[in-house]
């Protein structure tokens, strides 16, 4: 596999140095962000808010949709030495709502930091883009993202047969520098790798999608 991926073909994008200028408020308003645990939820921050709905984000999200995209959901992960973490190969399925409804298609439910996540049919999954802002250089020993090129395309994978999925696909290591932009189709198969030594990894990763859903349900947004 080439560095050239491509986000229809592969699943994942690189734009390099787009977020370099913004890294300043981004750090601004993740301040006050709680990081005591792997993943940290945000909502209800209106700096952060404000960066992401328009601007850079926005535009590459809504170009990969090929539609006006919103931010749905963001997380921080904060690896360090003091607190660090590997995960195996994996699909995102669950998606973030304003509040439960009963819809044939969504579920199961769970409540996480008090916010309701929900697992969608897989329509819509492929109808969103996962954006993965670098805080921090990420080079081989610094927990590259591991993404399994072009299992986007796939669907959603049993988890028995995951394993074998990843291998047909092989693996991509997502090197990056602070201030570089990786963009995922949200479905992609991916993993990650605990960092060495004293390295510090902060990644801000924000879901974005171009149509409302279904039901009556809404996106909580961010």
């Amino acid at each position: 596999m080439t560095a050239a991926l491509t986000f229809d073909r592969d699943g994942a994008a690189l734009h390099a140095g787009t977020v370099r200028s913004l890294l300043p408020s981004i750090e601004q308003a993740l301040s006050g962000a709680a990081r005591a645990v792997p993943g940290v939820r945000l909502h209800g921050n209106p700096a952060l808010t404000a960066l992401l709905e328009a601007g850079v984000t926005a535009r590459i999200a809504s170009v990969h949709l090929r539609a006006p995209a919103r931010p749905v959901r963001a997380v921080l992960f904060d690896k360090t030495p003091g607190l660090n973490w590997s995960l195996d190969w994996h699909q995102d399925r669950t998606i973030v709502v304003r509040e439960r409804r009963d819809v044939p298609g969504f579920g199961p439910w769970t409540t996480k930091r008090g916010l309701q996540h929900v697992a969608p049919p897989m329509s819509v999954l492929a109808g969103m883009a996962t954006l993965r802002l670098h805080l921090d250089d990420v080079p081989e020993d610094n927990a590259p993202l591991l993404i399994a090129p072009g299992s986007h395309r796939m669907g959603r994978i049993a988890e028995p047969d995951v394993p074998a999925v990843a291998a047909r696909c092989g693996t991509y290591a997502c090197l990056a520098t602070a201030g570089d932009l990786w963009a995922y189709a949200t479905p992609i198969l991916h993993a990650s790798a605990a960092s060495v030594g004293d390295c510090r990894r902060r990644v801000l990763q924000v879901d974005y999608a171009a149509a409302d859903l279904t039901g009556g349900l809404e996106w909580l947004g961010i």
